[in-house]
């Protein structure tokens, strides 16, 4: 059975918890600080971690900022008592997995370490599987409309996190550069509004995107994106059904007279973050590749 670590000052409290857990199979090992517990971890290599959050020495919110970064693959469960709520959100927002309020250790605690191992165990799994993945490919029909789009890049970005590519700062211009990809095959390519325009006021802006979305020549167009992951790099290639335009034609929106201008903002963006971008002759579909930082 998996080994948990419970951590508290309190002899009673450490008691209960024992109990509760030892009365179902679990293995238990109990301290009484957080500094005590950080020593532990290394003997007793428990599955989990339970700990109450106003103790002595190491308290629980140090004990879970020392547990993410020191063995951030064991999991940190808080006990909250009476009074205590606020530091217990201070630590779920800085990585606890879950909370058990004290009142409620009879019914919650067990059920609580249950679920925290089950989702603990899939995560090292789906770790395990895309560790020995060599190639991963999907594509996205996608409709005339920025809606959606966010979680959209949401996913990726969770998708190159998972596969460890790039680091953090990566991630997110990647996903700002497939972002804008998108918004300009939406607006420029299907809904064929000229760059020209987008230096109108905003709200001027917008109404046309929203008119030209709800006419019958454009509003069965999509637009196709296919990523391709590799051990090496990421692929993002967008394909809109627009008429195209010549690429030969793109002023360079890093030229210093073209980078404040708002309708070359997300050409730059893309060309800034991305290691190779280029475009089909037809002009319709756009590739960009991102490699490996890691």
């Amino acid at each position: 059975m998996p080994t948990v670590l419970i951590v508290d000052d309190s002899p009673l409290d450490r008691l209960l918890a024992t109990r509760f857990l030892e009365e179902v199979g679990f293995n238990v090992v109990a301290v009484e600080n957080g500094k005590i517990a950080i020593d532990q971890v290394a003997t007793s290599k428990p599955d989990v971690v339970l700990t109450d959050m106003q103790m002595p020495e190491l308290d629980g919110l140090g004990l879970v900022e020392r547990m993410t970064v020191d063995h951030p693959t064991v999991p940190v469960i808080v006990m909250t008592a009476f009074g205590s709520e606020s530091i217990a959100v201070a630590a779920l927002q800085r990585g606890a997995a879950s909370y058990v309020p004290k009142q409620s250790l009879n019914t919650d605690l067990v059920s609580t370490v249950k679920n925290v191992l089950s989702v603990t165990r899939m995560r090292r799994e789906t770790r395990t599987m895309l560790d020995s993945m060599r190639r991963l490919e999907a594509e996205y029909v996608l409709n005339n409309t920025l809606e959606g789009l966010d979680s959209l890049i949401g996913y990726l970005k969770e998708q190159l996190r998972f596969i460890r590519l790039f680091g953090e700062a990566d991630i997110l211009r990647v996903g700002t550069a497939v972002y804008e990809g998108l918004v300009n095959a939406i607006e420029h390519g299907n809904l064929e509004i000229s760059s020209d325009e987008r230096d109108t006021p905003a709200g001027v802006y917008r109404r046309l995107v929203a008119d030209r979305a709800g006419d019958q020549r454009f509003r069965t167009r999509h637009v196709y994106l296919t990523t391709t992951l590799t051990r090496t790099e990421a692929t993002f290639t967008i394909r809109d059904q627009g008429p195209g335009f010549d690429p030969n034609s793109l002023p360079d929106p890093t030229a210093p007279e073209n980078v404040g201008k708002v309708n070359g903002r997300g050409m730059f963006l893309i060309r800034t973050f991305m290691d190779e971008v280029r475009f089909n002759e037809t002009g319709n579909e756009l590739t960009m590749i991102k490699r490996r930082t890691l």
